[in-house]
């Protein structure tokens, strides 16, 4: 029989990889802004992005342009295929957090 506490762990692995995958494929898709859309670039602050003296506000912008699909009427193919990308791993890792929480709060109920 396969253990509950593994399988939270094994969910948290999961989790925790697919992150990883979201930040590598955000980080991508900053690269690729740097070079198709500079004024986009400083507007999201892609600079300072991923540094400790980052803005929040700014970073969040690229956030609502990411899930309100703002990118669908630019000029860059490749742009608009880092972005959905970039949406489809920021569902998928957000419905997996979700899912670790609920699995927590389940093992806590139960043991």
């Amino acid at each position: 029989m396969i253990s509950t506490i593994a399988l939270f762990w094994a969910l948290c692995a999961v989790c925790v990889v697919n992150m990883a995958r979201y930040f590598s494929s955000l980080r991508a898709l900053l690269v690729v802004l740097r070079g198709c859309d500079p004024l986009l670039y400083q507007y999201v602050d892609g600079g300072g992005f991923f540094t400790s003296h980052g803005q929040p506000g700014k970073q969040m912008r690229l956030v609502r342009y990411i899930y309100i699909q703002g990118y669908l009427d630019h000029h860059d193919e490749e742009f608009i295929r880092r972005c959905e990308r970039v949406r489809r791993q920021f569902l998928l890792t957000s419905a997996l957090c979700g899912l670790v929480v609920v699995s927590l709060v389940a093992l806590i109920i139960w043991h």
